[in-house]
């Protein structure tokens, strides 16, 4: 981060009474120097940095400028920003803001992950060339998390890494057994294990992970169908259009109404599939309503129980998943939501669900 270390000097110089030479003499170095860091020409040397802090009687960290509690503070707010930028896939944008947030805290471990994952496009579906073409500086990045770092999620998404580059290199099989020394189960399995199965906090998170598996199921098994190289592209928009409305049978249920995360999961992936396959207008309008109006179901149950309330602030920064969505459709430079917003009556749909 920005040093402000010849403010801070000139600042505890003056609150100490000491002239520009009588603070030279002190450090035998010459009054030119100390009037140099005092205009932010030069810095001092690292080794004066002690018998500056103890003339002036201040912590090193004060004697540069650095607030931990700040920094930290504007660490977390780039990160979720980050997560922000990602969802809505304003890609130029995130890639800017980790890029800069790399050269200003270079050793915060959170902001290096979120920067290596960036630079090998992403957590899934990653090219071998651009792991490889990236392989020394990716490497670089895992070692350093993997010997000064001791958040395990952190730690695990660098092993996970190391991975993916020993299989672009055609070594599968390490590949596989690194990854086999991982826990078999998620962070958030093993915190709802914590409790008792007779407690609140484990119905909670018992709950919570429950919600989160259905949004993933529905994204997994839209996809199997997805990448089915077996059937034609109408049999799979068939096909999934069919998974969505199973879905919305069963979440009609008593008891079963939450089995509409799922539906939601699989129409957003049809629609995304539609989109791509540049279907008519009318057939992506048709699914984006669907999934709309399971969206809608899914923000009526969350108003009655917390842990579902609490996984969409998570997920989405807000409980208006309709509003983060639409605002998305209606707004992200990805070109794919370009491409749609070249439609009228698709953008005319989008407004009157974003303001209900």
């Amino acid at each position: 981060m920005e040093l402000n270390i010849g403010t801070n000097i000139k600042k505890l110089r003056i609150a100490k009474g000491l002239t520009q030479e009588q603070l030279a003499g002190l450090l035998c170095v010459s009054s030119a120097a100390v009037s140099k860091w005092e205009l932010k020409v030069t810095y001092p040397d690292i080794t004066l940095l002690f018998s500056l802090a103890q003339i002036f009687g201040v912590s090193i960290d004060r004697l540069v400028g650095y607030d931990e509690e700040k920094a930290n503070a504007e660490i977390e707010d780039i990160v979720s920003e980050y997560h922000t930028l990602g969802v809505i896939g304003d890609f130029d944008k995130q890639r800017e803001l980790i890029k800069t947030a790399r050269m200003k805290y270079p050793h915060d471990y959170r902001i290096m992950i979120r920067y290596m994952w960036f630079i090998a496009g992403g957590k899934a579906g990653n090219k071998a060339k651009i792991l490889l073409e990236n392989k020394d500086e990716i490497n670089e990045l895992c070692d350093c998390i993997l010997t000064g770092c001791t958040e395990d999620s952190i730690r695990a998404d660098a092993i996970d890494m190391k991975a993916k580059l020993l299989h672009a290199s055609g070594k599968t099989v390490e590949a596989i057994s690194l990854l086999n020394t991982l826990p078999s189960w998620p962070s958030k399995i093993m915190v709802e294990q914590l409790f008792e199965k007779d407690t609140e906090e484990y119905r909670y998170w018992n709950k919570r992970n429950c919600y989160g598996f259905l949004d993933v199921m529905g994204i997994k098994l839209a996809r199997i169908v997805r990448f089915d190289n077996t059937m034609t592209v109408q049999e799979k928009i068939d096909r999934i259009e069919s998974m969505g409305e199973a879905f919305y049978e069963i979440s009609q249920k008593k008891d079963m109404e939450i089995f509409c995360i799922c539906e939601k999961a699989v129409y957003s992936i049809l629609a995304g599939m539609l989109t791509a396959q540049s279907t008519s207008i009318e057939n992506v309008i048709r699914i984006r309503i669907k999934e709309f109006k399971a969206i809608e179901r899914i923000m009526n149950l969350a108003k009655k129980d917390e842990a579902l309330k609490e996984l969409i602030e998570n997920t989405y920064r807000t409980q208006n998943i309709l509003a983060f969505e639409t605002d998305r459709m209606l707004n992200s430079p990805h070109p794919q939501f370009t491409a749609l917003r070249e439609f009228p009556e698709y953008v005319e749909m989008l407004n009157e669900w974003a303001d209900k």
